[in-house]
């Protein structure tokens, strides 16, 4: 019997070394905690650039939708008719001169203006907080910003012909 004390007393250490402690778990998912929180803020400026990047290309294919409604009909939509009718499904045009009136990528639909502040028409979105102004991912894009906005006067007041 001599030899079960030392073996029982190696089994015990054993036993005790096999896990991690209460301590070095909670240091571990700390730090796990602090490099998910410093990814997702690095992160979140290349969301918001990306859904302002997704609002520019719907806003110029809206804003091609509308100078081809322009180069047919010899005229912009109007504001009661605004984007939906580039959506609507005609004579001329069996699947409409967009698939669907799209929405901005924050869920709100774009904003059709007209006249525009610098051109017959002005395409907006207003960014994620959805109201005027902002910065960031706050702030309002529109199709004046992106050059798409053609500058041609309509009505009878404009000798400017296109």
């Amino acid at each position: 019997m001599s030899y079960s004390k030392p073996l029982l007393a190696i089994t015990r250490t054993r036993r005790r070394r096999a896990g991690f402690s209460l301590p070095e778990l909670m240091v571990v998912i700390v730090i796990i905690g602090l490099l998910a929180g410093v990814a997702t803020v690095s992160v979140r400026s290349y969301l918001v650039r990306g859904k302002q990047n997704i609002a520019k290309m719907e806003i110029a294919k809206v804003c091609e939708a509308l100078d081809a409604f322009y180069s047919h009909f010899d005229r912009y939509p109007t504001a009661e008719e605004g984007i939906a009718v580039l959506a609507a499904k005609t004579a001329d045009f069996p699947d409409g001169l967009l698939n669907k009136v799209p929405n901005d990528p924050w869920g709100n639909p774009y904003e059709y203006v007209v006249p525009g502040s610098n051109g017959p028409y002005e395409v907006i979105c207003y960014g994620g907080d959805h109201r005027q102004g902002g910065s960031g991912g706050d702030a309002d894009i529109s199709s004046v910003d992106l050059g798409q906005s053609k500058a041609v006067a309509q009505g009878p007041s404009s000798n400017v012909t296109r």
